[in-house]
């Protein structure tokens, strides 16, 4: 009869032995008490965002990357793991208890929490209405940060368009008008903008890299990489060559447009004042089928972005998303998933390598989590992609990581497959859902927030998530709240100084959604 696997198994040698664990606890107490604060001004501000990136994944990450070094993985200590200071967000939108990417990057990076797929506007703005955008935008960190003279930049794996980078510089009261081909002739009509032209009007933006080309281009445009692919092909209807535009508009300056990795490694950060690099025409590969001799790394575009910026004596302001750890949970691809969290600790790496900790201030992030579990009691050093060693009451295996929801969903005849002979831990391998779905959902827990370097003690507790950007704001002193970098003493100025909600600094409440707005909004928030 199938049930319980018996396995003799124990952990290394020295941890049955007490003193192990008593002297590394003291190791870590005494670098604890020895921790002194860092409360320089912010020069530079590295913000890592890690799209969908909740606990779980980090934990199932962290065991991931020690296996990939044949380490049994549970103690590998990730390098978001040493920031010394931590938090949690709480990362609700105004209209839903669980929150999209263009809410919640609205809410971090902005400072004002707002409705499910709306981008850099107040929750006065309604999903997919246009009108309601009209002064109801609010700016980004990145802005105030170009505003006080730093070099600002964007690298992420998605498209640059998309939810996380786009609330960086575009205001819209739809995530999904990356170009003037995805709105409705109404919202044209009455004057709003893609996505994709608000790249290079609303702020000068001197590093920009992702993929996205197909929503620069006009329609029929031929893509230099996919030439006979018509889905890769420009998409604009206005006839517009927003990256040709990109170049005119830096005369002058060097400004370099690259699409693939010879051209990339080409760039010499020390001539470049501006870069703009599109490697695919919507979303980068996933990492792991990445072809390295077109597309460089999360890690590598990073290190190009930070030595480009760098050399402005006023300091940066960097977002880097790992954009499609989101992606890999939505596909209930777990092996995907986890694999691109293990590249983007390795950029949170690079840019540690690459920065000051005493003028720079890094967080690493989360917008959201998935509906993603770890669970069924498997042995240390078991693979985390791998099967439990308990079956269910069923008789029938079932694997470690699991979703409540989405494409794995696979009941037949009341029965679960047997999976006994299936290799769970191969890339394509879609984990068991509950529910069927045709992809999988948000989850709605906290998220964690992780720091070092100049003020990130603010950095901690429970907080709401457009706290992040207030903080992130004090500490480099862009924005409204000067305090931190005034020369009189800090405690002789009491007055209370909030980053303005609006553009126009209006305080709009906002109103009751409707019902049928809110289920239009849910339709809409299945997101890929």
């Amino acid at each position: 009869a199938r049930g319980v696997q018996i396995i003799s198994v124990s952990g290394p040698v020295e941890e049955e032995n007490p003193e192990f664990w008593r002297a590394q606890g003291a190791k870590a107490l005494q670098a604890a008490l020895n921790r002194k604060l860092n409360t320089n001004v912010a020069k530079n501000i590295m913000l890592f965002l890690g799209d969908g990136m909740g606990i779980t994944t980090i934990t199932a990450a962290r065991i991931l990357k020690g296996q990939m070094h044949n380490q049994s993985g549970e103690e590998t200590v990730m390098t978001m793991d040493t920031f010394p200071h931590a938090g949690l967000l709480k990362t609700y939108s105004v209209d839903f208890q669980i929150p999209d990417s263009s809410s919640t990057a609205t809410a971090y990076l902005c400072g004002v929490k707002t409705n499910l797929n709306t981008v850099g506007v107040s929750a006065a703005a309604r999903n997919g209405i246009c009108k309601t955008q009209k002064g109801n935008e609010v700016s980004s960190i990145l802005k105030w940060a170009k505003d006080a003279g730093k070099s600002v930049g964007i690298v992420t794996t998605t498209r640059v368009q998309h939810a996380t980078p786009a609330t960086t510089y575009a205001h819209s009261a739809s995530r999904k008008w990356y170009s003037d081909a995805d709105m409705p002739a109404s919202a044209k009509k009455e004057g709003c903008t893609d996505i994709a032209s608000q790249l290079l009007k609303n702020t000068d933006i001197d590093v920009i890299i992702g993929g996205g080309r197909k929503y620069m281009t006009p329609k029929g445009t031929w893509d230099p990489e996919y030439p006979r692919d018509l889905a890769s092909s420009g998409k604009r209807q206005d006839g517009r060559h927003l990256i040709s535009d990109w170049q005119k508009m830096k005369v002058g300056k060097v400004a370099r447009y690259v699409w693939n990795r010879t051209d990339f490694d080409a760039v010499d950060p020390d001539t470049t004042d501006y870069l703009m690099a599109l490697f695919e025409p919507g979303d980068l590969r996933f990492d792991v089928e990445r072809d390295p001799t077109m597309d460089p790394s999360i890690a590598e575009t990073t290190e190009k972005a930070i030595r480009i910026l760098s050399k402005n004596p006023k300091g940066f302001f960097l977002l880097v998303e790992g954009g499609r750890i989101d992606q890999g949970h939505h596909a209930s691809r777990a092996s995907m998933a986890l694999h691109e969290t293990v590249a983007f600790d390795n950029a949170v790496a690079k840019g540690l390598e690459l920065t000051n900790e005493e003028e720079t201030l890094t967080l690493v992030t989360a917008d959201h989590s998935h509906a993603f579990t770890f669970n069924g009691y498997p042995f240390r050093g078991q693979s985390i992609l791998g099967k439990s060693p308990l079956y269910g009451k069923d008789m029938l295996p079932y694997t470690t990581l699991m979703y409540g929801n989405g494409p794995g969903y696979k009941v037949v005849d009341n029965k679960r497959p047997d999976i006994g002979k299936v290799d769970t831990q191969s890339k394509d391998y879609v984990q068991l859902s509950a529910v069927p779905l045709d992809t999988e959902t948000h989850g709605g827990e906290d998220v964690a927030v992780l720091a070092r370097g100049p003020m990130a003690h603010l950095f901690h507790g429970v907080q709401e998530q457009s706290y992040l950007a207030h903080a992130m704001a004090y500490a480099g002193c862009v924005g409204r709240d000067l305090r931190h970098c005034e020369s009189r003493p800090q405690h002789t100025n009491t007055k209370r100084i909030l980053v303005s909600a609006t553009e126009d600094d209006r305080n709009s409440a906002p109103s009751q959604v409707s019902s049928i707005s809110l289920v239009t909004a849910l339709l809409a928030a299945v997101l890929h």
